[in-house]
């Protein structure tokens, strides 16, 4: 039977991260939530992914700090986030403790909807974000990370989200990260899911290979219950179809959204000033605008493609683009077929740029030992045992839940930070992102110390005057305003002072101009 598409909008979050590696900050997004909050969405996708790093490492913002201002300017609105599953939203297993205590914190901040995936869709690595989802009251979305192999069938899948239903979720996604799921295929696996599990099923893709808006339109026909779009000016290429074309499509329709296409319109308005900002401080490469049809082939997620083309320019290998796309299928074969979605798109990715600068296999980053040694859990197919023994040597895989091994963690980092500590969330940001977490929360405490006041100078005995200067007096260092920034220079960053020709000030704050 038909109903009304409900719709999750992602302009807060993939829409920037699939197009702009994640640049968007939150003084861009608050103008605009008065209007977003009065559509009426599902829900609005503004935290997780890489929105956490991106805040900490380029930002200069606490992600937490950002949740609670949206959550205050958003009240209507549920807010959504992704989470990694036992990855959290870092690129490595971390213990349940730490799992539990972000989960409850998420929510307590202002998360209400939480996306929950693995990238292997190993549902081992999801029993301890599902579990503690429900305990804290969210609402549980696992996912399914589709893919296209061997070793991934219709039937894979549906016996997948039956296993997620049974561990308590009250959605499921499809989580199409690479625009791979074609329009007919959307409407038999959707067709199918309505069918054989009751819960309502929620639709994510992009529009990379130029599908995604006829993939919607066959599954909004078989059923689903919600999709994923972005508002027109972030949106389409390696984004999510815009938001007002579907809700234009749909109207009077059995399946009308009942969205006011002229209040999509005002934020869109918003939104397009804060593209063009984007573009200008080059974060956003056309590359990502366009549809490419190989994607098919290489399977690169939107986010992987921003980010991919913002690595290469800054090793200066931009030439090499190709390159490494038509080096990741082979890697992803001989890695087991992993879907490629956060942390194994980065993990086959980086292993292909490797591949492609230094000689197939020359070289393997430590994340893909750990992959290839079960560290992340189960691959979902054969993998090539002459690269595993390459990578790994004559080490046994593990078998078990890789959280299994891992001793409670909290206690730890929270000694670790306890003489920078302001709020119990900073435990969570050091454990996902130590080295970054600590320079921000450096720089922070130095931007709330008091600034030492100089004493005020003796009276000078009474002397004949001095001569005239040259002109105007220059003011002592102290004196001076700070304005200085961080550039980056390959590894390091580089002080540089802005129009002084005195020392900068240590007390100074840093701030970064990435």
């Amino acid at each position: 039977m038909a109903h009304k598409l409900m719709i999750t909008d992602t302009i807060l979050r993939d829409a920037h991260q699939s197009q702009a590696a994640t640049r968007m900050r939150v003084e861009d997004m608050l103008p605009a939530c008065d209007i977003l909050d009065s559509i009426g969405y599902y829900s609005l996708e503004c935290w997780g992914g890489a929105t956490f790093d991106s805040c900490l490492r380029f930002l200069n913002e606490d992600p937490w700090d950002r949740l609670r201002k949206l959550k205050k300017a958003l009240p209507h609105t549920k807010l959504q986030m992704l989470f990694r599953g036992q990855n959290i939203l870092g690129y490595k297993h971390y213990a349940d403790d730490v799992v539990e205590q972000f989960c409850r914190k998420a929510i307590e901040n202002g998360i209400d909807v939480i996306r929950i995936f693995d990238a292997l869709n190993d549902v081992r690595n999801l029993e301890a974000a599902i579990k503690f989802t429900k305990k804290y009251g969210g609402i549980c979305e696992p996912a399914i990370s589709y893919t296209i192999s061997p070793v991934h069938n219709e039937d894979y899948f549906v016996k997948l989200a039956k296993e997620l239903v049974q561990m308590g979720a009250d959605n499921i996604c499809i989580k199409d990260m690479a625009n791979l799921l074609l329009p007919y295929d959307a409407y038999s696996l959707v067709k199918r899911l309505k069918s054989e599990v009751d819960v309502p099923i929620h639709l994510h893709t992009h529009n990379t290979t130029g599908t995604g808006d006829m993939t919607y339109l066959m599954a909004v026909q078989a059923g689903v219950d919600i999709v994923d779009c972005a508002l027109s000016p972030l949106a389409n290429g390696t984004s999510q179809p815009a938001t007002e074309s579907l809700v234009a499509t749909l109207k009077g329709t059995e399946y009308d959204t009942g969205y006011d296409l002229e209040l999509l319109a005002k934020a869109a308005k918003h939104f397009r000033g804060v593209a063009q900002k984007l573009k200008e401080q080059g974060s956003l490469d056309p590359k990502v605008l366009s549809v490419d049809t190989n994607t098919l082939i290489y399977q690169v997620p939107g986010g992987m493609l921003s980010n991919l083309i913002s690595q290469l320019k800054q090793a200066g290998k931009e030439e090499k683009y190709y390159d490494v796309l038509a080096e990741i299928p082979v890697v992803r074969k001989d890695f087991g077929y992993p879907p490629l979605v956060t942390p194994t798109s980065q993990i086959v990715g980086t292993q292909a740029v490797f591949n492609v600068l230094m000689g197939r296999y020359k070289t393997f980053p430590k994340e893909s030992k750990a992959l290839l040694a079960g560290e992340y859990g189960a691959l979902p197919g054969e993998v090539n045992e002459e690269v595993r023994k390459m990578a790994i040597g004559d080490k046994k895989p593990i078998t078990c839940r890789p959280a299994d091994l891992l001793a409670p963690e909290l206690d730890k980092y929270r000694e670790e930070i306890k003489d920078y500590m302001e709020q119990e969330e900073d435990v969570l940001s050091y454990a996902l992102f130590p080295q970054v977490a600590m320079k921000f929360f450096e720089a922070r405490k130095a931007a709330r110390e008091p600034k030492p006041v100089e004493p005020a100078p003796a009276p000078a005995a009474a002397a004949s005057p001095a001569p005239p200067g040259p002109g105007p007096c220059a003011r002592p260092p102290a004196l001076l305003p700070c304005m200085w920034r961080i550039s980056p220079s390959n590894s390091s960053k580089e002080l540089k002072s802005k129009g002084t020709g005195f020392p900068v000030p240590s007390a100074c704050r840093e701030t970064s101009d990435e």
